[in-house]
Parts: structure tokens; C-alpha cells; sequence
């Protein structure tokens, strides 16, 4: 069982402390950039915890900045997500801002780039500039029209700003080193046209920064002190440099890189995730199978629990697949404090008590929730026929079985210890019935005479409660599925059962997305509601891992 920690410590925590201790720094200033093309996943909610948390942590400030640069994959829809998915998890900013926001001093920047003789305006097509550009193994070639008079660059931007050109028919360049062993300092594009209506600036615009450039103007305007990102940008950080360097911006801040979030048994690519709502595989970007904070928050997952996660998992400079199972477990130990219990049968086979009166209704009332002192109640009618679980039972039992057999006494969860007598069969041998007694002496106990070891659950039969019960697993049967382009052939087809249960009749009016705790079965989550009556539940989590031999 994963217990609740104490910060752990980290590279990125100890960098903040020594630079705190020696004065570098008086206060953290962090921020968390999402692109709004998207839903959130699981490998944000790590980013949004550790600039989020850290500013917390040190008494600092974080901002929520969308990286809205990209007119043509963003919409509203996506940003409203990201601001109630990062609540949702718990934090506030300091202030929500949008690259847009700086795009008069970006703009105003890229000229004095063109002054400076450090940027340039190229005619050449995308095609071309990636084909000059080079390889790994093979240096860049210079455009030729990387000596443009500088005049004639300046006069060319203003009117790319203007809506002069069609998309395509010029970019601006920073001019730095066609030879450098990093292809990302091979005179990078840093504006490009794009007449596209911006969800935020609307058709003002029609020249539109790259991300390269954007971002580490935007951290300085900002004064961010530690601008914290995934691996991938390690190779991005001397272009980040040179921005900061060769521009009079109010503050220096400096990146340091982090191993991005990679979970088994899924994948965290925004375009696979698109892939698997497109094609439906899924039943969209809120499927509870799926690793967004959309699909988790639906699930049932805890917000603690998850936050939980990103600090047990740690922060580290080397990539490695999580698995799942941690987070899962993370999700137990919340829920194991915070869920109501409840009695419900999957897959039932009825008991008749025979020396319980017919006709009578014991409303019992057991609290929902043992670990919580201020638990409510609830009303559990017991009467002479109940349903068990078929699994529950079994007639030629192995040694050390504690559940019920022909013979043997089992107590019932808040209610009575029961013995067997007899199993009815049908014609075709199939058992359909058991005929037990009980000792009214043993409510909500064992008998003081003997022990009984063995607990189960159930559920009255005339009170029982119908639903629908939605088994989620896990997505992929592979741990690692976004390891090659045709991922969807690790599928795991079984990730989805749909049974019929009967819970206790006090689950009838529950609010959607009220997780219990299913008494010997695992964590389920209120998934729909008919004519205010509970009508579906799904599986959250089991109560232990049943993949530990698979994944």
C-alpha cells in the first residue's frame, strides 16, 4: 500500500534550495505553458504538479501561460479544459497569461533581431529550408538570402505583418550558425504567415511566432526563475539562450530539463490519443480508459491521489516507463480513506435462511465508511433470502478455505454468521440455491463459543437494487504500446465488460462520480443516473493489483 510521503527529494527541489540559500534567487516564479490543441494528459499533470507545487512549496508565484502561437490547431474548448483540469488537480496561478499577449514586443524584438543583423527574412519554401538545413551527419548550407540587406529584411517583415504575401511565400529567420553541430542554431524560422482567425488576437494578425522564439521571450517578460521542461528541449536550450542573450528582455531565466512522464500500458502522444478518439477505440478524449485528466477525473481517480503519484515517482534527468500499477495503487490508498463501503453481488446465487422468519425486514445500519469517525449511516434491510457470491461458495473445498461450504459457518458482512446444510441443484446439475440457518446470537459479530474466519458480502434479495456495472481495465495489453506506429494492434479488447450486479438499495440515489468501495470486489464510481436513480456504475480500480504477472 502506497502511504503518503514526505516531499521527496529531487535535482530540480535541491537546485532551488542552494540557489535560494546563496541569494541568486529571492523568490520562485514558475509557470506552466500548455499548448491549448489539446486535452490534458497524465504527463501534464506531472508538469502542472512540479511548477505548480514548487511555487507552493517555496513560497513563489507560477503562471498558467497558454502557448497560443498556433491559430490553427487551437480552440476555446481546449483552453477552458486546461483552466478546470488544473484546478481540478488543485492549484491556483499567480496569473493566467497567453504568448499572445507579448506579440507587440515580439514583434517588436524580431525587428531589433533584423537591426542587429542577427535575423534575416528567407524566400525560400519550407521544402528548400529544411533541405539547406541539413542533417546530423551533414553540415547546413547557407540561404541565399541570408546576406538580405538588412533595410530590405526590415521592409519585407513590415509587410509580411501586413498581409502583403500568402502563407508560405516568406519567413523570418534568426541568423546564428548554418555549421553548428545542433540543428535546432541552423538559422531557425521564427515567424511565419499564417492568415488564420486566432481564438484569442482574431484576424490582427497574420504573422505568428514559433514556439522557440515565443517561449523564452515570453519566460522573460514574465521574470519565470526556473523555466522547467521535458528531455525533449534539452537540445532546444542554447537557441533559448541566444534569444534571452541577444535581446534587452528584463530577465535571464534559465531551463532545466526534466524526464517526461512515460505510463505503461498507454500512450501520453497527443496525436496517438487523438488517433484512438478518431477512430473509436474510445468513446472520446473523457473515456475513463483514457490517460487525460478528463479520462481520470471520469474514472473516478482522486485528485490527491494523483498528485500523490507525481511526488512518489519522483523527478529525474533519465526517461523510464512508469508503471501503472504505482499510480493505481496511489488511487487505493486514497480511496481507502476516503470511499463509502458498500455490499453489491456480481454474480449472484441466492441463500434462503431457514430459521429466519419469513416476511420480517431488518434495517440494519452500518456507517459507510469505518476509517472515517464522522461517517453517516446507512439503511441495509436484512431478510430470510439474500444473495451471496456464487464465488463464495464451494462444495469440495480446499484446506484453509474460510468462505461458505456444505457444513461451515461464514459471517455475513454487518449482519450474522450463517452455516450450510444444503446446495440445490437444477436438473443439469447446476447450483441454484443454498438452504443455511443462522445464530441470532452473532449480529455485526462472531459467535463467543468458536471462531469464524471467514467474512463475505451480500445483498437482500427483495431490496436488492438492479445496475449496470462497466468493468474498465487497461487499455493495452503491452506495457510499452507506443513503441511502434501501429499501436493499436496492443489493444487490449477486453478492456471494457459490461455485467449486471445488485448492490444494497441505499446506492439507488447517489450523485455521479460518488466512488464506493465495493466490499471485497474493488472501487466504483456512480457513472449514470436515470430519473435520479442510479443506473451504471464502473470499475475505478480492483482492491489489489491483478497485473503484476501480466504487465
Amino acid at each position: 500500500m502506497i502511504e503518503l510521503t514526505e516531499k521527496r527529494a529531487h535535482f530540480i527541489r535541491q537546485l532551488i534550495t542552494d540557489e535560494l540559500a546563496s541569494g541568486k534567487h529571492q523568490s520562485v516564479v514558475t509557470r506552466f505553458p500548455p499548448e491549448p490543441n489539446g486535452y490534458l494528459h497524465v504527463g501534464h499533470a506531472k508538469s502542472i504538479c512540479l511548477n505548480f507545487g514548487l511555487a507552493q512549496e517555496f513560497k513563489g508565484i507560477c503562471y498558467l501561460r497558454f502557448d497560443d502561437t498556433n491559430p490553427i490547431k487551437e480552440e476555446e474548448e481546449y483552453v477552458n479544459a486546461i483552466i478546470e483540469d488544473v484546478r481540478w488537480l488543485g492549484f491556483e496561478w499567480h496569473a493566467m497569461t497567453h504568448s499572445s499577449d507579448y506579440y507587440h514586443e515580439l514583434y517588436d524584438f524580431a525587428v531589433l533581431l533584423i537591426k542587429k543583423d542577427l535575423a534575416y527574412v528567407d524566400s525560400l519554401s519550407m521544402e528548400e529550408i529544411r533541405a539547406y538545413r541539413g542533417t546530423l551527419q551533414e553540415s547546413g548550407r547557407e540561404s541565399p538570402y541570408r546576406n538580405r540587406p538588412i533595410e530590405e529584411s526590415l521592409d519585407l517583415f513590415a509587410r509580411m505583418k501586413a498581409g502583403e504575401f500568402p502563407d508560405g511565400t516568406h519567413v523570418l529567420r534568426a541568423k546564428i550558425d548554418m555549421q553548428s553541430g545542433n540543428v535546432n542554431m541552423r538559422d531557425p524560422v521564427i515567424y511565419r504567415i499564417r492568415h488564420a482567425h486566432h481564438q484569442r488576437t482574431g484576424d490582427e494578425w497574420c504573422i505568428y511566432p514559433m514556439y522557440d522564439y515565443a517561449h523564452p521571450i515570453s519566460d522573460a517578460l514574465e521574470k519565470i526563475t526556473h523555466s522547467l521542461c521535458t528531455l525533449e528541449f534539452q537540445d532546444h536550450r542554447p537557441l533559448y539562450d541566444w534569444f534571452v542573450d541577444n535581446l534587452p528582455v528584463p530577465a535571464k531565466p534559465i531551463q532545466t530539463e526534466f524526464a517526461r512522464l512515460n505510463l505503461s500500458h498507454t500512450v501520453t502522444s497527443k496525436r496517438k490519443l487523438r488517433e484512438l478518439v478518431e477512430k473509436k477505440a474510445v468513446s472520446g478524449w473523457d473515456d475513463p480508459r483514457m490517460p487525460t485528466i478528463r479520462g481520470m477525473r471520469k474514472r473516478g481517480y482522486p485528485a490527491a491521489a494523483i498528485r500523490q503519484f507525481c511526488e512518489v515517482i519522483g523527478i529525474s534527468r533519465s526517461d523510464s516507463v512508469i508503471d501503472m500499477s504505482i499510480l493505481e495503487e496511489c488511487v487505493r490508498a486514497e480511496l481507502n480513506r476516503t470511499a463509502k463501503r458498500a455490499l453489491c453481488v456480481m454474480d449472484p446465487i441466492k441463500v434462503i435462511i431457514e430459521n429466519y422468519p419469513e416476511g420480517k425486514v431488518e434495517v440494519l445500519k452500518p456507517v459507510f465508511n469505518q476509517q472515517d469517525p464522522d461517517s453517516e449511516t446507512r439503511e441495509l434491510p436484512f431478510t430470510r433470502e439474500i444473495y451471496i457470491e456464487r464465488s463464495d461458495f464451494m462444495e469440495e473445498p480446499p484446506k484453509k478455505y474460510f468462505r461458505l461450504s456444505p457444513g461451515a459457518e461464514v459471517r455475513l458482512r454487518h449482519a450474522y454468521v450463517i452455516k450450510c446444510h444444503e446446495a440445490i441443484h437444477d436438473e443439469q446439475g447446476n447450483l441454484i440455491e443454498l438452504r443455511c440457518t443462522y445464530d441470532e446470537k452473532t449480529l455485526g459479530k462472531n459467535p463467543e463459543d468458536r471462531k469464524v474466519k471467514g467474512v463475505i458480502h451480500w445483498v437482500s434479495c427483495a431490496n436488492a437494487y438492479p445496475v449496470t456495472v462497466l468493468e474498465y481495465d487497461r487499455l493495452f495489453n503491452d506495457p510499452n504500446p507506443g513503441r511502434e506506429d501501429d499501436f493499436f494492434k496492443f489493444l487490449n479488447h477486453d478492456s471494457l465488460k459490461v455485467k449486471q450486479a445488485y448492490c444494497e438499495p441505499a446506492l439507488a440515489h447517489q450523485p455521479i462520480g460518488e466512488v464506493f468501495q465495493f466490499e471485497r470486489l474493488g472501487y466504483y464510481c456512480v457513472n449514470e443516473s436515470k430519473e435520479g436513480r442510479v443506473s451504471i456504475f464502473h470499475r475505478v480500480v480492483d482492491l489489489k493489483d491483478t497485473w503484476g504477472k501480466i504487465g
